[in-house]
């Protein structure tokens, strides 16, 4: 019984022995990296270094608008008498657009023409008063010349023509005073008709006849109207204060109108504006925007001139155009972007390529592998510099400071620092511009998508 305990003794501690030896045998195999105790590789996205011709571009938004359009208001103020034009009808330079009731105007028209007589038939009888006096005064001097007057006799007569002199002197302002209030009164019945500047469409019909408006003279008028060139668009988009240095006048634009939106129409930049719109001026949502104005190029809202139909057509009976011309309208939305920049054979990369890394951060690692794991590192000032990751042969990352210039919407221009052909890793961005560090171990991570096909 006891040498039965015995082996079952020895058969515990032999296999307790050997449980310990295959443990110790393990974890140096794992330490040597013998089996599976290697260097794990990353995964990552690569792509090479590529010459390709890069456009840079400023998207921004805004509304279009006339290029050239009219405010029509009254300089005179009354009621509507005519109105000949509804809006979206097209008018020639000269036509007529409105009338106002010129009954007032004309009967000041009537009192200034009656006051202008009366003022020359004064002038006229001073003027008489003058010749009568002169010869008055020519007797006078002879009868004193001769002594039969006295001297205070001749003066009397002296100065009487002096009088009359000035006062026709006066009749006469007073004649081209009231001739003036005649054509300012005539000046004011022209106005009471109202003809267009200039070739165009009416845009806008503020007013209805026999409405009352305002005239402008004195005051802010009343807003009759507005005519507009609608062929002659433009597109006002506001470009953030770090974008509008960019932009220069004859930069040329791809502008989507949001009514056509599979469309793209040309423009060129035509105005940008010096001062600034400022959205919430001293918080900290404050935006500084600068208006730019995009003349549309491609040709729109081409009209056809009706106004020699007598006959009322039916819609169906319209033909439908088969041109595809836009019919753009004031107040629709859109977006632009200049092409602000054009480099041709560029050495590119993804944007998501470069990012900006802290250079003391390396350098504190490095310093951390050569010393004494317990010293303290002293802190470093931040070292910030852009930077990608190039791959060598050995699938090995290595950090590469570059100089990017313009970018378009999906790759940076890279002035210095790497070369056509080389592979650099670009994502994912996690790793790109945080985990990842140089001389570490990668592999390109496939495609989920091509994972699915390549099982299938």
């Amino acid at each position: 019984m006891a040498k039965k305990k015995n082996a079952t003794k020895r058969i515990f501690v032999l296999l307790g022995v050997l449980v310990l030896l295959i443990v110790v045998v393990a974890i140096t195999v794992k330490a040597t990296g013998l089996v599976g105790g290697g260097e794990k590789a990353t995964k990552v996205e690569m792509s090479e270094v590529e010459l390709k011709t890069i456009t840079q571009l400023v998207t921004a938004s805004g509304n279009i608008q006339p290029e050239v359009e009219v405010r029509i208001s009254p300089d005179v103020s009354g009621e509507i008498v005519a109105l000949p034009v509804v809006e979206g009808v097209h008018v020639r330079r000269g036509q007529l657009l409105a009338r106002i009731k010129p009954d007032f105007y004309q009967a000041q028209v009537d009192q200034a023409v009656a006051s202008v007589l009366q003022s020359k038939a004064n002038e006229a009888q001073r003027r008489a008063d003058l010749m009568n006096s002169e010869l008055e005064a020519a007797r006078q001097k002879k009868l004193y010349d001769s002594g039969a007057i006295s001297e205070s006799t001749y003066q009397s007569a002296t100065t009487r023509y002096q009088v009359l002199a000035a006062s026709h002197e006066a009749s006469e302002y007073s004649v081209q005073i009231a001739e003036a209030r005649l054509k300012e009164s005539r000046e004011q019945l022209a106005k009471t008709t109202i003809y267009s500047p200039m070739d165009g469409t009416i845009s806008i019909l503020s007013v209805e006849l026999g409405e009352r408006v305002v005239g402008t003279s004195q005051m802010t008028g009343t807003e009759m109207m507005r005519v507009a060139k609608l062929d002659q668009m433009e597109l006002i988009v506001d470009v953030n204060e770090n974008d509008v240095v960019n932009v220069a006048l004859g930069d040329t634009a791809s502008v989507e109108v949001d009514a056509y939106p599979n469309r793209l129409f040309r423009g060129v930049v035509t105005e940008i504006a010096n001062s600034a719109r400022v959205v919430g001026r001293g918080s900290q949502e404050q935006i500084t925007n600068f208006p730019v104005k995009i003349r549309i190029l491609d040709p729109h809202n081409i009209s056809f001139d009706l106004s020699g139909a007598d006959d009322i057509i039916s819609n169906s009976e319209l033909p439908v155009s088969s041109t595809p011309v836009p019919n753009f309208r004031p107040g629709m939305s859109g977006t632009v972007d200049v092409f602000t920049h054009t480099v041709s054979e560029a050495t590119a990369v993804l944007i998501q390529a470069v990012t900006v890394r802290d250079f003391s951060e390396f350098d504190k690692e490095e310093d951390e592998e050569e010393s004494d794991s317990t010293a303290v590192a002293a802190p470093d000032e931040e070292d910030l510099r852009r930077i990608v990751f190039v791959i060598d042969e050995n699938n090995r990352t290595r950090i590469v400071e570059v100089e990017t210039g313009i970018a378009d919407d999906t790759h940076y221009v890279i002035v210095s620092g790497i070369s056509v052909g080389d592979k650099i890793v670009t994502g994912p961005y996690r790793a790109v511009s945080r985990t990842l560090k140089t001389d570490e171990l990668v592999e390109e991570r496939k495609d989920s998508r091509t994972d699915r096909s390549d099982s299938n």
